[in-house]
């Protein structure tokens, strides 16, 4: 996992063309002027790191978030995926900004789960499938470097199904979801980056770090 604190070491803002963007930006999410600057900072760097166009392409993306860019990382694809709100294949700035905040500690919780319900509905189809929900959760204990038996990780796809599926149609739709979540609030904690309210100090990584407890169904 490569930290990227780094990158806010620049020696000077660019200013002019983005400051009024900033304004509406800093307006209709929970990062104040100051905050989206830096965010700013942090965004040209980004996309500058491999193809200097002004937009953060999936590689750039990948490698400096995730150190990933050559190799296939499930969570990674999707944040990117949901990070590209005009779905172009590029992060423009106001999206990268309008999709952090989902991250911010005083985000409503109604959209951080909204959020993780399209991270886990891989096909789009506005349901999560039980393949879907198996895939997400190799995937997260991938990510935090756990390893559990084939049998644990099916149990805990059953489990969340028998939890969630109210509707016994062998899926979860958003309404399900939202009873999940609001029985167990564990399942959108990665949705929360505390460091977000230091965001002129320090920018947290992506990576959602878990644990698999007992007591909860899905990392």
């Amino acid at each position: 996992m490569k930290s990227i604190a780094s990158f806010f070491c620049l020696s000077k803002v660019k200013q002019g063309s983005g400051s009024d963007d900033h304004a509406v930006l800093a307006s209709e999410t929970a990062f104040n002027m100051n905050e989206v600057e830096a965010l700013h900072i942090m965004f040209e760097q980004l996309s500058c790191s491999i193809v200097d166009d002004g937009r953060i392409h999936k590689e750039e993306f990948l490698l400096a978030l995730f150190n990933c860019s050559n190799k296939k990382n499930l969570l990674a694809e999707r944040l990117f995926e949901l990070f590209d709100l005009k779905k172009n294949g590029v992060i423009e700035f106001g999206e990268f900004v309008r999709t952090l905040n989902i991250f911010h500690p005083d985000t409503p919780a109604e959209d951080k789960t909204a959020f993780a319900f399209k991270l886990y509905d891989l096909k789009h189809t506005g349901y999560i499938e039980r393949e879907e929900l198996k895939e997400m959760v190799l995937a997260t204990l991938s990510e935090s470097g756990l390893s559990i038996s084939d049998d644990d990780v099916e149990a805990i796809v059953d489990k969340t199904l028998q939890e969630a599926d109210l509707k016994g149609d062998g899926k979860i739709d958003l309404e399900e979801w939202k009873e999940l979540v609001a029985k167990y609030p564990s399942l959108i904690k990665n949705i929360t980056l505390p460091h977000l309210r230091e965001i002129t100090l320090a920018f947290p990584n992506f990576v959602m770090e878990t644990e698999v407890r007992d007591s909860e169904l899905v990392c």
